[in-house]
């Protein structure tokens, strides 16, 4: 297969996968774990090592945002992130007013742990509140109450972090509309810059799931998680957030960087077990095992020098599935990815991306779209000139795997 990356990459986002959890919530199918804080150092060793590994491969690139996410980065002490952070800044080129994330519980918030992930760079706290009601924290499995919860996103803020998001999960089971109501409520009265808020998956194979199956919980109600986006809609967009991607929601200059690269189909680096990449005509992702992954790279030579001349699985023992990607690929990528976003798809980014124009390509699926009123142009006037933006509807919002689906089925003609 070939894994040689053909082309010079100036800049790209880099991911840090933290697999630790203190516990593993019941809804939960990410590559996280609980019970093995023992490889914690040894983990930070083998993240380093790959860091340098990548930081050679890639001829230092200049790094676009940086994201610690998981798991449950706040989990560690911030010793470790910190030498995380050091090894990232000697491999790569960090610019001084560049995005860094890292997702926290608000049971870890603590006022010397805040200081500290300020002293190290960390200018961006995403905090998995996921709900504001006691019931349903028990019902996810949740280490916090909504007390702490609450108290976590006030410190947060007072110790000066202007960049603070929390996560939220609508339609659950058990929930009512009176339940998200108050959530929406008492989140919204935090003054929070930014929101997270995602419709809850049964991921096949979680507790959760297994719970649904056997009759222990109801299957969550479909029409009433639609109510429920409708009205978190409704309240956010009264309070002025820009509605910037199907589940984000941001004040005005706040909006996440790092999930807009994403958005945009643009190259992204991912480090830690399991964690995934795109780069030029290329994606990948790691072994999954966290002992795995520190084996191999305890058991790799640093030969920084010769990096640049090798293929990309020779360069980095732990990448396990690689993926060479069609032209095709790539655009139904960018399709599925850019039409998340409230801005859409810009017809001339499309254009110099691939060569064809959205309607030479896609014609028929997108009048279709239109004429159903999934989507639309974003001037009724505008011309490829003009920079026309191809978007979704408020209704195609509520539909988007359809109109997905649409141009999946049309792209095998």
């Amino acid at each position: 297969m070939f894994d040689v990356i053909g082309k010079h990459i100036n800049t790209l986002a880099l991911y840090v996968h933290i697999p630790f959890c203190a516990t593993k919530c019941g809804y939960c199918d990410f590559n996280t774990y609980s019970g093995i804080e023992k490889l914690i150092g040894s983990y930070t060793c083998a993240l380093i090592k790959e860091v340098q590994l990548w930081g050679a491969k890639l001829s230092q690139p200049q790094l676009s945002s940086i994201f610690f996410g998981g798991g449950t980065p706040s989990y560690l002490d911030s010793v470790h992130t910190l030498k995380i952070i050091e090894s990232i800044s000697s491999a790569f080129q960090i610019p001084k007013d560049i995005e860094i994330t890292l997702e926290a519980n608000p049971e870890d918030i603590r006022i010397d742990k805040l200081h500290e992930y300020q002293n190290a760079g960390i200018n961006r706290i995403s905090i998995g509140v996921q709900s504001l009601e006691n019931n349903l924290l028990k019902l996810l499995g949740r280490r916090h109450d909504a007390n702490t919860a609450i108290q976590a996103v006030r410190k947060t803020i007072e110790v000066g972090f202007n960049n603070v998001s929390i996560d939220l999960m609508y339609g659950l089971p058990n929930q009512t509309l009176k339940d998200w109501r108050h959530t929406l409520d008492e989140s919204s009265s935090l003054g929070l810059p930014h929101l997270s808020i995602y419709c809850l998956g049964l991921e096949e194979g979680t507790p959760m799931s297994q719970s649904v199956k056997s009759g222990e919980l109801p299957k969550p109600d479909p029409d009433l998680a639609a109510e429920m986006y409708e009205l978190t809609i409704e309240q956010l967009g009264n309070l002025q957030y820009r509605h910037y991607e199907i589940s984000n929601w941001a004040q005005t200059g706040f909006e996440s960087k790092h999930n807009i690269n994403y958005w945009e189909n643009q190259p992204f680096l991912g480090l830690g077990p399991g964690a995934h990449s795109y780069l030029p005509n290329m994606r990948f992702s790691n072994i999954k095992s966290p002992r795995e992954y520190i084996y191999r790279l305890a058991n790799t030579t640093l030969d920084l020098k010769s990096s640049s001349k090798k293929g990309v699985k020779d360069t980095v023992p732990t990448i396990d599935n690689l993926e060479n990607l069609s032209t095709r690929t790539e655009i139904l990528d960018t399709l599925m990815m850019g039409l998340r976003l409230d801005t859409g798809i810009s017809e001339a980014k499309y254009f110099t991306r691939f060569g064809r124009s959205l309607d030479e390509q896609w014609e028929s699926t997108i009048k279709s779209a239109v004429d159903d009123g999934l989507m639309r142009w974003n001037s009724d006037n505008a011309t490829k000139q003009d920079n026309r933006q191809l978007q979704l509807t408020k209704k195609g919002k509520l539909f988007s795997n359809e109109v997905l689906s649409r141009f999946f089925a049309a792209s095998t003609k």
